[in-house]
């Protein structure tokens, strides 16, 4: 009995406008990666909190009893939840990057058929899904010790989605743009951790000098903090309307920039 087999050659896949099966594998990807050291990239943020939330309970509790009228412990939860998603959102898609390029892998993020549009959105959603399963994780940890009360979920939602897309751009660029780990360190310590630190995480702008309070509402990392401070305790120390416009300019300016750099092979392709 014969057995027939097909020998027509095999044929190119094809694609529509949007390569949603190339964008989807390398979001996979990304999110697999962190997900594979759970660990060291969930577990330990919400262990990192908790302390934070300890010491400044402990330190400034008894000093600042109640911050815009709720105890300064349910002021302080949301901008330490914040921080973790956020920064976490940074080290996922910086890391990626930076250790592609140095271990000379990177050609296989660059040499699929995705445009730099479709590289962008995919590794930076990773980023993305990094920060918000840290801030649900650190938020079911911090309740156990803090009431948690939720005022508007739409604004806790919209500024950890924008939040942490913020900082995950943030992100892609300083990969894309340094050349060596040390480079990296340089953009964390020079560029995120001080806005991360004048945002108002740990105390209401209210109380700083003139000349510290404007800085503080030019920050757009203020905004996220801010806006998403106050879908929890339903008060805020700026505009809640405008942070909201600020903060969706600000990633888009940065998802622009990102795009360009990796449509153009900045740094990437030789």
């Amino acid at each position: 009995m014969s057995q027939q087999f097909n020998t027509a050659p095999p044929m190119p896949r094809t694609y529509g406008a949007v390569n949603w099966l190339g964008a989807w594998t390398l979001f996979l990807k990304e999110v697999r990666r962190f997900l594979k050291v759970y660990f060291q990239t969930i577990l330990a943020p919400v262990v990192t909190t908790l302390l934070f939330l300890a010491v400044f309970a402990l330190a400034l509790g008894p000093v600042a009893a109640t911050v815009k009228g709720v105890p300064f412990v349910q002021f302080l939860s949301p901008g330490l939840i914040m921080m973790a998603m956020v920064q976490n959102a940074f080290a996922n898609t910086s890391s990626s990057i930076i250790i592609a390029k140095v271990q000379g892998n990177i050609v296989d993020m660059l040499m699929p058929p995705l445009t730099g549009a479709e590289q962008t959105l995919a590794v930076a959603m990773g980023g993305v899904a990094r920060g918000l399963t840290v801030g649900v994780a650190v938020t079911l940890g911090m309740a156990l010790f803090v009431p948690m009360p939720v005022h508007n979920p739409g604004l806790i939602v919209y500024h950890a989605v924008m939040g942490s897309l913020m900082l995950s751009l943030l992100g892609m660029m300083g990969g894309i743009w340094a050349d060596k780990f040390d480079h990296m360190a340089a953009v964390t310590n020079f560029i995120v951790t001080p806005l991360s630190f004048l945002s108002g995480t740990f105390y209401s702008i209210e109380r700083l000098p003139q000349g510290f309070h404007a800085f503080a509402l030019a920050n757009p990392f203020f905004y996220m903090i801010d806006g998403f401070r106050a879908g929890f305790i339903g008060v805020g120390d700026g505009s809640i309307q405008g942070g909201i416009v600020i903060v969706a300019l600000a990633n888009l300016v940065l998802l622009t920039v990102t795009w360009r750099m990796l449509a153009t092979g900045y740094k990437l392709k030789s």
